[in-house]
């Protein structure tokens, strides 16, 4: 039999301890130092069951135990103590999935739907599996990076990284409202495996990017992935940017993209000036899809863009793989080539949407840059037109 003594005397080791007291009754020690009581049972329905009676020292030996007989004496009446507690935590709305639930649609408010969706699929798919009817409170350290390492044992370290994120995110807006006591993912830092970057596969040299435009030009498929394709390189957007544009978004007698913030990266409005070559190629692909809102439709539905893949897919037909070059990739050629170039650093990276937030800081680029902004992209058009016809002298595609 367990003695409160014996439980204070436990020194936690590298693996879970389970010291059993009788009935169904035990206490677990968990490398971290907590120590849980536990009951083991069977539901009325035959189903193996366990239910937490509290933490040690919050909860005495004497009073878990009574706890426990309680419990087992709920069961000979035929009532299953879990689901009355489930019940009780729904009611009280402090489950994790409730708490994730609200704070998502809060989020659905500022964010895109894209970022809402992702961030819904990790939750449904990963947490609330794990402990979503869970009171958040008694989620623990141990039991959020269990489901971590699972992802990381996939080879999904960034995404690891999302999710803890992500319940960081959730703890908070719980703790403000109440109902949390404190974030527990922050004691995980440094628990994951570091997450090695990628860099997005793309030809920098020249003539190399004079063959890939050409290429580009010849790709004769599906008319939203082929203006995709030539518009890319041209405004150097996040390819997500650029597949979910809408002709609402644009300006073509001022010359201009607004983007709105809720589809940035960076959250606010960005402005993309747009070159003589760019505006031909707009006026072009208007008449190929403009009877849809969106520039780039997705060939089953006019009403959803094009995916990801479909770019991916037409630079493959055109012979370039993503180990050679991906959509993201025309960033990393503009990025490179316009340095070289010897332009102004800041202006590049204002134009990349790489700028920290400020709100004095976003007035001045906005209005004071936007002049500089609109000579530097169509510099960089013509420096494109250059380098395709250096590529056609050179013998490339």
């Amino acid at each position: 039999m367990l003695t409160e003594l014996q439980i204070k005397a436990l020194k936690p080791g590298v693996a879970e301890i389970k010291i059993h007291d009788g009935r169904g009754f035990y206490l677990r020690v968990r490398p971290n130092g907590t120590k849980s009581f536990l009951s083991r049972y069977t539901t009325p329905d035959g189903r193996p069951a366990l239910l937490s009676q509290g933490q040690w020292p919050d909860v005495p030996l004497k009073r878990a135990r009574e706890k426990h007989e309680a419990l087992r004496s709920s069961v000979a009446d035929g009532v299953d103590p879990s689901a009355l507690r489930k019940i009780a935590r729904i009611a009280r709305g402090d489950t994790f999935e409730i708490l994730a639930l609200e704070w998502l649609e809060r989020r659905a408010k500022t964010k895109s739907p894209n970022t809402v969706e992702k961030a819904r699929a990790l939750l449904v798919h990963r947490l609330f599996r794990a402990f979503g009817s869970h009171p958040i409170n008694t989620i623990e350290p141990p039991d959020l990076l269990a489901v971590l390492q699972r992802v990381e044992a996939d080879g999904k370290g960034e995404t690891a990284l999302r999710i803890r994120i992500l319940f960081s995110q959730i703890a908070r807006y719980a703790i403000g409202i109440g109902k949390c006591k404190r974030d527990i993912s922050q004691d995980l830092r440094g628990a994951l495996l570091p997450v090695v970057a990628t860099h997005h596969a793309a030809v920098v040299e020249p003539r190399a990017i004079g063959q890939l435009l050409r290429a580009t030009d010849n790709y004769r498929g599906f008319p939203a992935a082929k203006y995709a394709l030539r518009l890319l390189p041209h405004v150097f957007v996040r390819p997500g940017e650029l597949r979910g544009a809408a002709w609402s978004e644009f300006d073509l007698d001022a010359a201009e993209w607004r983007i709105p913030g809720v589809r940035m990266k960076m959250d606010r409005e960005h402005i993309v000036p747009l070159s003589r070559q760019v505006l031909a190629l707009l006026r072009e692909l208007r008449t190929q899809t403009g009877d849809s809102r969106l520039l780039f439709p997705n060939i089953r539905s006019i009403d959803r863009p094009i995916s990801g893949n479909t770019i991916s897919a037409a630079l493959a037909t055109v012979g370039y793989s993503s180990k050679v070059q991906t959509a993201h990739g025309f960033r990393t050629i503009a990025s490179t080539r316009l340095n070289e170039m010897g332009v102004n650093s800041d202006l590049i990276e204002l134009q990349m949407s790489h700028v920290p937030q400020n709100s004095v800081r976003d007035a001045y680029n906005r209005a004071s840059r936007l002049p500089e902004r609109r000579k530097m992209m169509q510099t960089w058009s013509d420096a494109l037109d250059e380098m395709r016809q250096d590529g056609a002298l050179q013998g490339g595609p």
